[in-house]
């Protein structure tokens, strides 16, 4: 089994910047493909970044040019780095991960971003 821990939400002023950090513990073999999702109140949760365990990268348009994702594959955790954050980047931001081998995928608890106008 494996659990997902996020850490690094806050309260930024629009402009600003945070680090999330997502640490995966319990894994058999190796973490595959692993991503940030994040839902607003009254929204859908929706995917925000992607990388796969050989470190190809996809974001949604809405964040590309501020959000980079990357990942330390010994240590297994993830990371996105948020710049020039807006208020509506404003949700609980969760970590998700499959395994490399097998079947199955993964959620953190969430952590809250907040981003002040």
């Amino acid at each position: 089994q494996v659990q997902l821990v996020e850490s690094g939400g806050g309260l930024v002023q629009a402009g600003g910047s945070l680090t999330l950090s997502c640490a995966a513990s319990g894994t058999i073999f190796n973490i595959g493909s692993m991503g940030w999702y994040r839902q607003a109140p009254g929204q859908p949760r929706e995917s925000v970044a992607d990388i796969t365990h050989s470190g190809s990268k996809t974001y949604a348009d809405s964040v590309k040019g501020r959000f980079t994702i990357s990942r330390d594959n010994v240590k297994n955790t993830l990371f996105l780095q948020m710049n020039s954050l807006k208020p509506e980047d404003t949700a609980v931001y969760y970590c998700h991960a499959v395994p490399r081998f097998g079947f199955g995928e993964y959620w953190g608890q969430g952590t809250q971003v907040t981003v002040s106008s």
